[in-house]
């Protein structure tokens, strides 16, 4: 099955945007008559016939639609973006195949890069939604500073975390966090999150959480917290 992503979708027709158009004539050399199956990121699958196969603009009629069910789960990851661009893209791509919901980029007192363009792991997020047929495109935030997260109102129903290095804390995230909630975790940069952030994380009450007894790189962590969170509600 072939996924292909589309916002605004009104059937019964449909017109694919220029770059879809060309990865379904061109790559997959799909022609008039072949089923394809599009997505609109927002939970809805349709299975289309094409009516021309245009690699400018292909369009398709809607035979059936599906309505996929929300998780009954919300993962909320806000992480400092690494100095390398590039392995932040990894993770995002990573995560997207496995699953989360939300992902903030977080400025903080140690962090390494305060700027990433948002548009190439929006991309990111959408490929690797369609290559793992995925019917939800996740919410990407831009960069906000941490203490725009920890003053924030509208997470107080979440389970709230936070990961950062610590030899003596024991607190397994996936043993703190309970199952079919709404989470929050937060992941701090290479030089991990400042003392009085980790305080006053404490203080709007974030627990600390370990995941796992190695060290782990920042984008690493967050592949991983994801992972135990699905992990939890399967």
């Amino acid at each position: 099955m072939q996924l292909f992503f589309q916002e605004n979708i009104t059937p019964p027709l449909i017109s694919l945007e220029p770059d879809e158009s060309k990865h379904l004539c061109r790559v997959l050399r799909k022609k008039q008559g072949d089923k394809v199956f599009v997505t609109n990121g927002a939970g809805t699958l349709y299975e289309c016939v094409i009516l021309e196969a245009n690699p400018k603009k292909t369009s398709l009629k809607v035979l059936h639609t599906t309505e996929v069910e929300e998780d009954n789960f919300h993962i909320h990851l806000a992480i400092a973006p690494t100095k390398s661009p590039d392995r932040m893209e990894w993770m995002v791509e990573k995560i997207a195949e496995i699953g989360f919901h939300e992902l903030t980029l977080l400025e903080t007192m140690n962090s390494e890069r305060s700027y990433l363009k948002t548009d190439r792991l929006e991309k990111k997020i959408i490929s690797a939604c369609k290559q793992s047929l995925k019917y939800r495109i996740p919410t990407l935030h831009p960069i906000s500073q941490l203490d725009e997260i920890l003053d924030s109102d509208e997470f107080e129903d979440y389970q709230k975390f936070i990961a950062y290095v610590d030899e003596n804390h024991t607190h397994h995230l996936f043993d703190s966090a309970e199952a079919k909630g709404k989470y929050l975790i937060l992941i701090g940069p290479e030089g991990d999150f400042d003392p009085r952030e980790i305080q006053k994380a404490f203080d709007r009450e974030f627990k600390p959480v370990s995941l796992g007894r190695a060290r782990l790189r920042t984008e690493t962590a967050g592949l991983a917290a994801v992972q135990m969170l699905q992990t939890l509600n399967r």
